[in-house]
Formats: structure tokens, C-alpha cells, sequence
């Protein structure tokens, strides 16, 4: 079989060819259908479409918010998961209100410490495919978005010494530092957030970026190493405008 999908692929000869021009001209075509068929299909595609949606809402529902809950140290009100975490490891994970992971997210730990710690404060958005290896400790304060593709980690995971990595030794104690995440901080699609760093509150890390240093407060961070890029993004607080019933001060 293989030798013959060779030859149809080389066109050999014209019954070749011809049927390698056949299969393109199927492989690019598509089903001849009359306008007045579109209403319909228009219809069965929104059918389908909210019947996966619900169906997948009673999944998560029913089995994958329990199973998680059950695993987590604790877990405030109104937790939503979407696709059952995939933890590997002995972390402790603490959960706050109103947290929606709306996707697919690993927890990771070594053997290196006995209980690390993942600690999501409230209203904590995390997007698909983040990644928290934890092996001391790693806080997401509250009012945190976290976009998809993002990595935190607390330790690079391998020693530095080459013998050591070979030998397949966990890093050391002191390698491994705790990574903290400050409130109404914003991470960007596929950060990378390492050891030892601390986030400040309300800054804005770019896409594609490798924060390696603390970011201040209120900035935006980007880059490889990550670097402040605009400063003071707080915009101050606009006076209150005077209600006619309040009382004049004597």
C-alpha cells in the first residue's frame, strides 16, 4: 500500500497522474447544495452547537467541579471548570470565590518539599493551557486574568550542575523560590513567570514574555527579560461629585 500511495504521489505514469489529479480535485471540492438549504443547516449548526455546550456544562458540572473540589484544600463559592485539571504531584491548592478556569490547566510538583503550596485568591480568571509548577509556593492574589499559555514556576525544575541533571537529582532547597502574583494583575497570553519573582498590583505583563525580575506596581512589563515598558498605569481616582443633600460642613 505504501508503495503504490508512492507512486500516486510521484505520477509515474499517466493512470497515475490521473488519479493523483482525481484525488486533488476531490480533496479541494465540497458539497453542491442550493441556497435555500442554508436556513436549515444555519439551524442544525446552532442545534449542535448548544447541545455540545450543555452537554459539556452538565460534564463539568456534575463530575469535573466535584472531582476537583474534592482534590483542592479548599475551594470557595462559585467555582466554574471547564476541563478537569491534570495535577501530578502532592500540592495543596486553595481556591478563593468566584474563580473560572476555562480550561484545560496542569499542576505540577516535585518530590523536594512536603506540601506546596498553589494558593487562587477571588475572582481569579485563568485562561487554557496555564501551568503552575509549584514545588514551594506560588499566590495569585485577587482579581488576577490570566490568559492562555502562561507558566508559573518556583524553581527551574532541574539543578544547574550537569553531573547533577544526569543523575537525575532534584534542584536544591535554595534554588527554589515562591512566585507571587499581585492583585488586578493582568498576564498575557504564553508568559513565562519564574522562580523568585513577585508581580506587582495592577501591572500588565506583555505577550511572549519571560519575567525574570519583579515587575513594580501599576506598569506594564514585556519583552525577554521581561523590562518596564510604561509606568504608572493607575489612573487616579476622580473626585466624588458633591450630592446636594449633604449637609454643608460649618
Amino acid at each position: 500500500m505504501a508503495s503504490l500511495l508512492l507512486k500516486i504521489r510521484r505520477g509515474e505514469t499517466p493512470f497515475f497522474r490521473g488519479i493523483r489529479k482525481f484525488a486533488r480535485r476531490v480533496e479541494s471540492s465540497r458539497l453542491p447544495l442550493p441556497g435555500f438549504f442554508n436556513p436549515f443547516l444555519g439551524f442544525c449548526y446552532n442545534a449542535w452547537q448548544t447541545g455540545s455546550v450543555g452537554l459539556h456544562w452538565v460534564f463539568s458540572y456534575f463530575f469535573v467541579e466535584p472531582m476537583f473540589r474534592g482534590r483542592c484544600a479548599s475551594v470557595g463559592k462559585r467555582l466554574r471548570v471547564w476541563r478537569l485539571p491534570f495535577i501530578l504531584g502532592q500540592a495543596k491548592i486553595y481556591i478563593g470565590d468566584d474563580v473560572n478556569i476555562f480550561g484545560k490547566i496542569d499542576v505540577f510538583s516535585g518530590r523536594l518539599f512536603d506540601e506546596p503550596k498553589l494558593i487562587i485568591g477571588n475572582r481569579v480568571d485563568l485562561g487554557h493551557n496555564v501551568v503552575f509548577i509549584v514545588n514551594k509556593e506560588i499566590v495569585l492574589e485577587d482579581d488576577i486574568n490570566v490568559a492562555s499559555g502562561v507558566r508559573f514556576m518556583d524553581t527551574d525544575a532541574h539543578p544547574r550542575d550537569a553531573m547533577e541533571r544526569i543523575a537525575d537529582l532534584p534542584p536544591h532547597e535554595d534554588e527554589v523560590k515562591p512566585v507571587r502574583i499581585g492583585r488586578r494583575a493582568w498576564i498575557g497570553h504564553n508568559v513565562f513567570i519564574m522562580k523568585g519573582v513577585t508581580i506587582g498590583e495592577g501591572a500588565i505583563i506583555g505577550v511572549n514574555s519571560v519575567v525574570v525580575n519583579d515587575i513594580p506596581p501599576y506598569c506594564v512589563a514585556m519583552g525577554n527579560p521581561a523590562r518596564v515598558v510604561v509606568k504608572n498605569t493607575k489612573q487616579p481616582a476622580a473626585a466624588p461629585a458633591p450630592s446636594i443633600q449633604e449637609p454643608r460642613s460649618e
